[in-house]
């Protein structure tokens, strides 16, 4: 039976998302400790509640029940959008995580922006420079990048940038400024990782046949390396980019955590400490999504940057 290659790629994007409910789903209801418990002071010993009220406590956000019909229930809820209450706040925790996202988004949007410029730009100008020195300094910089903790790139940049030139705002989330040094933050590793991948894939085609074929009809240097090595060298950087797109928004814990912003890092971390399953799986599920959509869009863009792959694309279909 021959499946479109777009519908198949939807429907592992609906596995994906099914797979991210469920396991998170399982990982949760095995961790110890209790959220009703924790909700009303029970979590360190100190037991604040009644029998009685910590019951109807689980009766009403449906923890009573088996975990196989708490499961089914919280899948056909989740398919409507609705992934339950909160059991730290009560609020719904869909309006929760929705109303949390657009700090993150504005962050991560602008990391991923400044990932590809500086990584592209490191990958770039290190394989394509003529002077050694400079060469061997710009391609020793990304496994640096790699190498260095999240957190402390934060509180290096807000002790440069902030409390000595006093350029950025260090805490807070009042405008453009304050996105700009948690944006660099998640940005470094990220583009470091962009540019191993990229200056690996140059060197690759630089030294494939035929760009001394192209070379010997005539074509000049900058159409060989930025006209065919560059075009094929991105395809790998692009999936890269795909998938590093989704690590952002895991990286955005830490990143809020440093420099004191309100978005989905915090309500996260905060949902994990308190056991708040709809909440976490609210996140979880809405980051997979996030991640499945900017790989399928990588997928779509595929066959506009080489159209050998849309050949190839559909004789397996075909064949299938």
């Amino acid at each position: 039976m021959r499946v479109h290659p777009v519908v198949r790629r939807l429907l592992q994007a609906v596995i994906v998302l099914w797979a991210a409910f469920t396991l998170s789903f399982v990982i949760l209801y095995l961790l110890p400790g209790d959220a009703v418990l924790t909700k009303l002071g029970g979590a360190d010993g100190g037991v604040t509640a009644s029998p009685q009220q910590i019951a109807e406590a689980r009766a009403q956000y449906g923890l009573d029940e088996p975990v196989l019909v708490q499961y089914g229930k919280r899948l056909a809820d989740a398919l409507h959008g609705d992934f339950g209450t909160s059991v730290s706040t009560g609020d719904d925790a869909t309006h929760m995580v929705l109303t949390a996202l657009p700090p993150t988004l504005a962050v991560t949007g602008l990391a991923l922006v400044l990932a590809v410029v500086l990584g592209g730009g490191t990958a770039i100008l290190g394989t394509y420079t003529r002077v050694r020195a400079v060469r061997r300094f710009l391609l020793s910089l990304p496994p640096l990048g790699t190498s260095l903790p999240t957190f402390w790139v934060g509180l290096l940049l807000i002790q440069l940038f902030s409390f000595r030139l006093r350029l950025f705002p260090a805490l807070g989330a009042n405008g453009f400024a304050s996105l700009v040094l948690p944006a660099i933050t998640l940005a470094l590793p990220t583009g470091a990782i962009i540019a191993q991948v990229l200056a690996k894939s140059l060197r690759t085609q630089l030294a494939e046949p035929y760009i001394e074929i192209t070379r010997a009809k005539g074509a000049s240097r900058r159409r060989v390396h930025f006209g065919h090595a560059l075009r094929n060298a991105g395809l790998p950087a692009l999936t890269l980019v795909g998938v590093v797109a989704g690590n952002l928004l895991a990286g955005s814990v830490v990143t809020e955590t440093v420099f004191s912003r309100d978005g989905l890092g915090r309500v996260t971390a905060s949902a994990v400490t308190a056991q708040d399953i709809p909440v976490v799986q609210a996140v979880i599920v809405l980051s997979a999504l996030f991640f499945v959509l900017l790989n399928l869009v990588v997928d779509l863009l595929y066959p506009l940057l080489d159209p050998r792959v849309a050949v190839v694309r559909e004789k397996v279909s075909a064949d299938g």
